[in-house]
């Protein structure tokens, strides 16, 4: 009976300390992901909405595309693959186990998985588009309704 104990808490003991993910396996698993793709297609779609707006005359609209060329520029930079890779490593590393990065492995190289990988891209980029058009009469409207409150609270405006 004793031996049979043992045997079960060692058994539960094994169970329950799930493997690390290792940093390979993330590795792989965020270029299967195509992760610095989706970054870098994130930091266009951004300097591309910055662009956009209201009617500008010539001048502002060369001040405008200036300031969004070095906006990206800088994003690009600061933010780039190279500096943010161990930051998403050691994330995923702290987030899953070995297990879950497997499983998610097999995911992405499934015929499903890889659908997900190839257009996720379009997705995001018309979502941010749905989204950038409702904002277009969201924001009026919010602006009316802090002013409004403003105005009630006899704050200047």
């Amino acid at each position: 009976m004793r031996i049979l104990l043992t045997f079960a808490a060692l058994l539960v003991s094994l169970t329950a300390h799930a493997a690390p993910a290792n940093q390979k396996s993330v590795e792989d698993l965020l270029a299967a992901t195509k992760i610095e793709a989706m970054m870098d297609s994130m930091y266009a779609g951004m300097e591309q909405m910055m662009r956009q707006g209201k009617p500008l005359s010539a001048e502002q609209q060369r001040v405008l595309d200036g300031f969004a060329t070095r906006f990206a520029a800088v994003m690009r930079e600061d933010m780039s693959w190279q500096k943010m890779r161990p930051l998403y490593v050691q994330l995923y590393r702290d987030s899953f186990d070995q297990e879950e990065i497997d499983g998610m492995l097999a995911f992405y190289a499934s015929p499903a998985g890889l659908a997900v990988v190839n257009k996720m891209p379009v997705v995001m980029q018309k979502s941010m588009a749905l989204s950038q058009s409702l904002m277009q009469s969201f924001i009026p409207k919010m602006t009316a309704a802090m002013k409004d409150a403003m105005t009630e609270a006899k704050i200047a405006n």
